[in-house]
């Protein structure tokens, strides 16, 4: 077989089998692309290689100055995939089994305050029926903080505003429940009394009634980030960011917010850790007599 037919086995087992995100799988296989150009740049064999020379591949990319969390994703698409292959019994044994992952860097996602999110909220002009809208979707992002990708694939079925619940459909096709407050319920109902009837039963629909993509819930938080006069440097997660330390800062509990994060592993969420600590520090300068 050539190498992209191994590819193309590689993709439907890591979807259908394993139910890994689409996006996910769209990452691995530019990757793998990505290391089959090197393969054949340096006449190397796919079946056929040592742990040294994939190792080789990936400090290329650290030298040509690509990020660790760029590298280590490059590195995990590649030991999935030969331990696909070895479980096919198309490699006798596994050349990328004892691969190191490189150390990440740690880092403080962008947050907004919660003066900066009120003033976010406020911008959409609710006179009209866009604004409506709008204001729909950024009171949702910020009160789930659910990923973009997961609000673009809510259907109206999906929310149970008497209860104040709304249900998601996260990575690796994992249903969760995340509670809603009262003004997001509130958003929501003006904007489901205002909306148009479509054949479609996704959530948030655009003028012609097709659900929204990623850019143009990006679009509209930035055109509201614009409005409110907020210089940070902003995005869809930046409201996911800011509703996990918001929480955190009020005592919720790490493993609570994992859950409503829809996080795997309790060490992605840790990172919030670190922003509430700055948070303590800020306060503790802010207004300690002698901070």
């Amino acid at each position: 077989m050539e190498n992209e037919d191994f590819l193309n086995k590689f993709i439907s087992y890591i979807t259908v089998e394993k139910g890994l995100a689409k996006n996910t799988a769209i990452s691995y296989k530019r990757d793998i692309k990505d290391y089959f150009t090197y393969l054949k740049k340096h006449f190397l064999s796919l079946l056929n290689i040592t742990e040294e020379q994939i190792t080789d591949y990936l400090w290329e990319k650290k030298l040509a100055k690509k990020s660790t969390s760029t590298i280590f994703r490059n590195q995990e698409a590649i030991k999935g995939f030969y331990k696909f292959l070895y479980i096919e019994e198309y490699i006798k044994s596994n050349p990328a089994e004892q691969l190191k992952s490189p150390k990440l860097e740690k880092y403080l996602p962008d947050t907004l305050t919660i003066e900066e999110v009120d003033k976010l909220l406020t911008t959409a002009n609710i006179e009209k029926s866009k604004g409506i809208r709008n204001k729909a979707i950024l009171e949702t992002l910020y009160a789930t903080g659910m990923r973009v990708s997961e609000l673009t694939e809510l259907k109206t079925s999906d929310t149970n505003l008497d209860v104040g619940f709304i249900k998601c459909l996260g990575k690796g096709s994992k249903e969760r429940i995340i509670p809603l407050g009262s003004k997001a319920i509130e958003a929501i109902r003006k904007y489901l009394n205002i909306k148009k009837a479509t054949n479609s039963d996704s959530l948030f629909v655009n003028p012609s009634g097709k659900k929204f993509s990623r850019i143009s819930i990006w679009k509209i938080i930035k055109k509201s980030a614009n409005i409110a006069g907020i210089t940070k440097r902003i995005s869809p997660h930046t409201l996911r960011h800011s509703f996990a330390s918001h929480i955190l800062e009020r005592g919720a509990d790490l493993r609570t917010i994992q859950e409503m994060l829809g996080h795997s592993s309790i060490s992605t969420t840790q990172i919030y850790t670190h922003v509430d600590k700055k948070f303590l520090k800020n306060q503790h300068k802010k207004f300690h007599p002698r901070g």
